[in-house]
């Protein structure tokens, strides 16, 4: 086996000293402390390329020196041709289907004679080593700028009810001090990931400047480094606690590595020692994962950082968090643009709510919580219902309506009674006859609405003549009433109930004696 090369200061020397010694082997190896057979070979090279007993080794740097005593042996096969190698890497990070086996299959068609498929692997090894592929890039993380949010990859198995079911492990962490949040949720959706964001929140006592998390669907609409579309819900709850969302690139773990790192001390310290217990409901385990996490952010780090995750977090970044809201976001989940039909409503799980008719055929967002829904027109909101339960239920507030509309939807029969007594006792007796009296309430209405309508019309003592005439005539109609008030003649009063009188032709009642 040759022996290794000296490095290149001792090269440099052993040139110096040659200079100064001239052809004394000995005293140039005693003076750069090398053994005479390497010296004699360093000269010997150095004689071949012309710069043995010259000064010209003084200008060289390293490189030039080294590539001139010690060339580069001739690689078999150097005169094949190369891969376009910056096209390759191209397109095996364009591309996630291509393969290094394709690319090398097509540089092989175009160049029968080329490099087989191991050396074209290694060559393109070097070329990305070389060109910076694969590099990590040091991160400065400084204290309450970032959350860094992830789920787990394992699950934790728990009985629901005697069924087995796999919870998911919801995993945050802050960068700068290092300090784990985890819980378990049955799920990942919507309603669980905004869940956890509230509870991670009160966790840590403050929010960070950003979110940076994976591009889930729950998370980002539409991917993307430069523009990504936020979900709404998650942007409302980012808005909320004054948190900007920042995710990560996709299929990039390197953009988020503290809580990549965290989600595996999560796996080894968290659920592997609970892989051998027994789960009878998600509170149950979130209890025995929060002891677990407790130990772990109270657990002295290794060297050369001091202290524990927990009191760096006290110590540096718990001041520097953005202070909590006064109020906790409510998880909801958005409709976004919502059509409003001709009726001003719109529908929303089976449901309908009311908006300003004003607002009849344009485009609306609705936010939905479990007691409550809002209606927003370009960011501002225009209704607020409370939720209706079951389906097929309107929820129509009077303001919404048209005047035209409002006015039909108030005449119910309790309102025609309320206006009927503030004309008098007759009317609001006369009312109440006419309403009873009829097969179908509405059509009792309609007369109803007649004497209210004279109600304006003629003064009210007139009116309240009339009633009172119709009532004794034992009439049922609001025509009676119309002809008593439009008679120029004086109301009469109403007769009195004093039985048939004194006629001739009635016998009485001693004829059957």
């Amino acid at each position: 086996m040759p022996r290794p090369r000296s490095e290149m200061r001792r090269i440099r020397e052993v040139l110096r000293l040659r200079g100064l010694l001239g052809e004394n082997l000995t005293a140039i190896a005693s003076g750069a402390g090398l053994a005479r057979s390497t010296v004699r070979r360093y000269l010997q090279r150095a004689d071949e390329v012309g710069i043995g007993k010259t000064l010209a080794a003084e200008s060289l740097s390293d490189e030039a020196l080294e590539a001139a005593i010690f060339p580069p042996a001739p690689v078999a096969g150097a005169s094949r041709p190369l891969p376009d190698w910056d096209y390759v890497d191209r397109e095996l990070r364009r591309h996630k289907q291509v393969t290094r086996k394709l690319l090398w299959l097509e540089y092989r068609t175009a160049h029968p004679d080329g490099y087989e498929f191991s050396q074209f692997k290694l060559l393109l090894a070097q070329w990305q080593k070389a060109a910076g592929r694969g590099l990590s890039m040091r991160q400065i993380h400084r204290a309450g700028v970032a959350l860094q949010i992830d789920y787990a990859g394992d699950t934790q198995t728990v009985m629901d009810g005697g069924v087995a079911r796999e919870a998911q492990i919801f995993v945050a962490c802050l960068p700068c001090s290092g300090l784990i949040y985890a819980e378990a949720t049955w799920t990942q959706s919507r309603q669980d990931w905004l869940s956890s964001h509230v509870r991670l929140f009160a966790f840590i006592g403050g929010v960070s400047e950003a979110l940076i998390c994976d591009n889930l669907k729950v998370g980002v609409t539409h991917s993307s480094f430069y523009d990504p579309v936020i979900n709404a819900s998650y942007a409302e709850l980012a808005k909320h606690y004054g948190s900007a969302v920042l995710p990560a690139r996709v299929r990039r773990p390197r953009d988020k590595p503290s809580v990549e790192g965290s989600v595996l001390i999560v796996e080894r310290w968290v659920l592997a020692p609970l892989r051998n217990r027994q789960f009878f409901s998600l509170a149950e385990l979130n209890e025995a994962v929060a002891k677990l996490v407790q130990e772990i952010n109270d657990k002295p780090m290794s060297p050369p950082r001091e202290g524990s995750r927990r009191s760096l977090f006290v110590a540096i970044e718990r001041a520097a968090l953005k202070p909590l809201p006064t109020e906790p976001y409510v998880v909801g989940e958005w409709k976004i643009q919502c059509r409003v039909n001709v009726d001003y409503h719109i529908a929303l799980d089976h449901n309908f709510y009311s908006v300003p008719f004003s607002l009849a055929h344009k485009v609306v967002d609705a936010f939905i919580t479990p007691s409550i829904v809002q209606i927003l027109h370009r960011g501002e909101r225009v209704a607020s219902h409370q939720r209706a339960s079951g389906q097929n239920q309107w929820v129509t507030l009077a303001e919404h309506m048209p005047p035209a509309h409002a006015a039909v939807a108030n005449q119910t029969p309790d309102w025609v009674r309320a206006e009927a007594a503030k004309v008098g006792l007759a009317t609001a007796a006369y009312v109440e006859r006419l309403l009873t009296s009829r097969d179908y309430v509405q059509q009792g209405v309609r007369s109803c609405l007649g004497i209210l309508r004279l109600a304006r019309k003629y003064p009210h003592a007139r009116v309240e003549r009339a009633c009172h005439h119709a009532l004794s005539a034992g009439v049922t109609t609001s025509g009676y009433v119309e002809h008593l008030l439009k008679s120029s003649r004086p109301i009469p009063d109403a007769p009195a109930d004093e039985g048939v009188g004194s006629h001739a032709n009635v016998r009485g009642a001693r004829y059957y004696h």
